[in-house]
């Protein structure tokens, strides 16, 4: 069923498209901002589950270290298999190490059907629904979950409203990072039903970059531009969903307002 609402919705965006207003081509007279270049990694699904991860992630927060040019790195969900609270605090106490911003974001297995997240929210207050500046860019985080299922799931009313109350603060023409921890590509195996819906709010931004884990493999799809892109897992536990071997991360060049990713290969021993 559409709602009035949602028609509404889609006829604006339909609107943009129609006039060649796509992600960075908003108000096009007014050239888009750079930022500054700078370098940082995304990583997702880390899966921690017992005392017996913990050399695995101190290995890899060494070789995070080792790649002394990064600034920052983002977590993009499943810090933990059974969202422990033992687990969440491992994780934060290892990645402290790396004495750099971390910025993690909330998945699917870091909730339960009764606490909703509460351990997370507790490890990590005020980080589901987040902005933050760096360089002149601007990352913006998302809670992308509906508890702890899996597939077939919806970006909740919750975040949406958050982005549609927030959108207002960010500057269209600096570039925008979005991270997740569901997939938002098209066609994307475990995507939210309802992921157009969420990028379309980002239509009129200067959107260089929508990076996500969830299903453990490399995908990228393509919004209007823009590569929406997910990564094989970085977990001592788990496999990839596409039987791929490889673990490992993103390291991520900012630079002239693109982004440049590489993708490095993690073996803790």
């Amino acid at each position: 069923m559409i709602t009035r609402r949602s028609a509404v919705q889609r006829l604006g965006l339909l609107s943009l498209l129609a006039a060649g207003r796509w992600p960075g081509h908003a108000n096009a007279a007014v050239p888009a901002a750079a930022g500054e270049p700078f370098r940082f990694h995304a990583i997702n699904d880390l899966h921690h589950a017992t005392p017996e991860c913990d050399p695995w992630f101190a290995r890899l927060v060494e070789r995070l270290k080792e790649a002394k040019d990064h600034e920052m790195v983002l977590v993009l969900g499943d810090l933990t298999d059974e969202a422990k609270p033992e687990g969440f605090e491992a994780v934060k106490k290892i990645f402290a190490a790396l004495e750099r911003p971390v910025h993690v974001q909330i998945g699917n297995h870091d909730q339960t059907s009764t606490d909703n997240g509460a351990a997370y929210d507790t490890a990590h207050p005020d980080r589901r629904n987040y902005a933050f500046e760096h360089r002149g860019w601007q990352f913006v985080g998302i809670d992308s979950t509906q508890g702890p299922t899996a597939s077939g799931t919806k970006v909740g009313d919750r975040t949406l409203k958050w982005i549609d109350d927030n959108a207002g603060r960010l500057d269209r023409k600096r570039p925008l990072v979005l991270f997740t921890h569901f997939p938002m590509g098209k066609d994307v195996k475990m995507a939210p039903l309802n992921a157009d819906d969420v990028l379309g709010r980002f239509l009129e931004f200067n959107l260089r970059g929508v990076f996500s884990g969830h299903y453990h493999a490399t995908t990228e799809a393509d919004f209007h531009g823009t590569p929406v892109v997910t990564n094989r897992c970085c977990s001592r536990i788990r496999g990839n969903h596409d039987g791929s071997k490889e673990k490992g991360w993103w390291s991520i060049a900012a630079a002239e307002g693109r982004l440049t990713r590489t993708f490095v290969e993690f073996a803790a021993a």
